[in-house]
């Protein structure tokens, strides 16, 4: 008779000394969790996209490996200069949506290859121009949702097919400045600002399909603005309005509400988060003072985030404006 594991919760995580890996619990059994990222040049590549150098806004994206700490290099230049936008990617293809340059919002996607640095290209246009946008994917779509003008628009694109992003359906209520994160299956979105207050709400998708979004939780405090990243199993929310160092933590496949992980190096807003299968790196913000800083997290685990490297120049309103060719929904 096999022997079944009694009130262990669905998306629990251990290490099984046995084998020597980590495994998540799925109702029923005990699953392997995949650890392998792609190589490209030594290990998964994060990219900074766009942001604000504390005078402009900018179309700088530049590129880390993230599996070992040093400092950001240039990859090339967006189509245009472009704030508090939304970037997401399959393990190929990075994509930027949305924006702010200074003046405007914008309703541009552009993209380019993670294999080899250089300019972004035209991809397509989102449904309604808006900067302070959240975004997320898995391996076949990107997807954005809400926005500056408040919104409760979700909208999706094919990431391996060009062209414009049509009607996913809506998030629980319009607002802007969520910032999200995703496993292959689901994708959530943390925070935001109901004018005028900043809410705590976590909304919830399926990737595949289309339709409104649903609860999932609440953070541990009310946030706008702040950065989300995640691997397949564990989602993060960092940074957020009012310079706090607090980094949330869930775990994607099971509804509940976000716990504390630890804490930045330093309390600072508006940073941008990447991340492989094991390790989270958050990257810039303010201060209030502009920074260059990178710190990062191991992600199985819980603590303080630690050094990383830096950025070639300070640089904020990155909020969802950072992917990586590794990310939780791949």
């Amino acid at each position: 008779m096999s022997f079944i594991p009694q009130n262990i919760p669905e998306g629990a995580i251990r290490f099984n000394t046995d084998s020597s890996k980590m495994e998540v619990w799925n109702g029923q059994k005990w699953m392997q969790v995949a650890v392998s990222s792609p190589n490209l040049n030594g290990g998964a590549r994060g990219l900074t996209v766009g942001g604000f150098d504390g005078s402009n806004r900018i179309d700088t994206v530049e590129f880390i490996t993230i599996t070992s700490a040093g400092n950001a290099a240039d990859f090339g230049d967006l189509t245009g200069n472009a704030g508090r936008n939304g970037s997401c990617a399959s393990n190929v293809r990075a994509l930027r949506g949305g924006g702010y340059t200074g003046s405007s919002n914008v309703d541009v996607i552009d993209e380019h290859e993670f294999a080899s640095t250089g300019n972004f290209n035209d991809f397509g246009d989102l449904t309604l121009a808006r900067g302070q946008i959240g975004s997320l994917s898995n391996a076949t779509r990107g997807v954005w949702a809400g926005g500056n003008p408040e919104t409760d628009r979700i909208d999706f694109v094919t990431i391996a097919a060009s062209g414009n992003a049509i009607d996913f359906g809506n998030l629980s209520a319009a607002k802007q400045s969520p910032c999200g994160c995703a496993n292959p299956t689901r994708g959530l979105w943390m925070g935001g600002e109901i004018t005028p207050n900043n809410v705590n709400t976590i909304d919830s998708i399926t990737i595949a399909s289309t339709g409104d979004a649903q609860d999932f939780g609440d953070l541990t405090a009310n946030s706008r603005l702040g950065t989300g990243f995640s691997n397949s199993i564990r989602g993060f929310k960092a940074t957020g309005d009012g310079q706090s160092g607090k980094i949330d933590f869930l775990t994607i496949a099971t509804l509940g509400h976000a716990i504390n992980f630890g804490s930045l190096s330093q309390s600072r807003d508006e940073g941008g988060g990447m991340a492989s299968s094991i390790r989270g790196v958050i990257a810039g913000g303010y201060t209030p003072s502009y920074v260059n800083t990178m710190d990062y997290i191991a992600i199985p685990t819980q603590g303080n985030a630690v050094d990383f490297g830096d950025l070639s120049a300070v640089r904020a309103f990155l909020g969802d404006g950072a992917t990586s060719n590794a990310h939780g929904g791949l």
